[in-house]
């Protein structure tokens, strides 16, 4: 994947983020249900362009990441969350995940984070990997802490350092 092909997000590229999304949807990495239309503005009062980075080879996006911060309170302004990673699956085991999480880290860091962290699904093991091999590791676990089709499973908080 080449860095160049990630960049922030745009308000044009709403409704091909939101489309990304619908059609991206499992229990792997969903705790929501389907999403049913009509549906939500892709960006809206919580949700701006300036949060996401898209991952876009030329006709427009195929991923995207979203940076957000994990609480409102001011005492952990200094770590960013990532709230959202998706790929079309016509472009996975291209290394765009994994472009897009470093130009996270990097995003966060220039925005004077010092760490970054992240929650995933247990049972979400590509995922798991992905973010093990860019220096998250496993700092809690909430055992079976969703019913996703009729199996419990757990939420998996990941994070690292953002110093070089």
């Amino acid at each position: 994947m080449i860095p160049s092909a990630i960049r922030p997000a745009r308000p044009g590229d709403a409704e091909a983020l939101s489309l990304l999304d619908h059609t991206t949807w499992s229990t792997l990495h969903a705790v929501a249900p389907r999403p049913e239309p009509p549906f939500d503005p892709f960006f809206d009062a919580d949700h701006h362009p300036e949060d996401y980075l898209v991952a876009d080879l030329g006709e427009g996006p195929v991923g995207y990441i979203r940076l957000g911060f994990p609480t409102r309170l001011a005492c952990n302004r200094h770590v960013r969350q990532i709230q959202g990673l998706v790929v079309a699956e016509s472009v996975r085991g291209r290394g765009i995940a994994r472009a897009l999480l470093r130009a996270a880290c990097d995003e966060a860091r220039r925005r004077g984070a010092t760490r970054i962290t992240l929650r995933v699904l247990g049972h979400n093991t590509p995922a798991r990997a992905l973010y093990a091999s860019e220096g998250f590791a496993v700092e809690g676990v909430l055992p079976g802490e969703f019913l996703l089709d009729g199996a419990y499973v757990d939420d998996v908080f990941m994070g690292r350092s953002l110093n070089a």
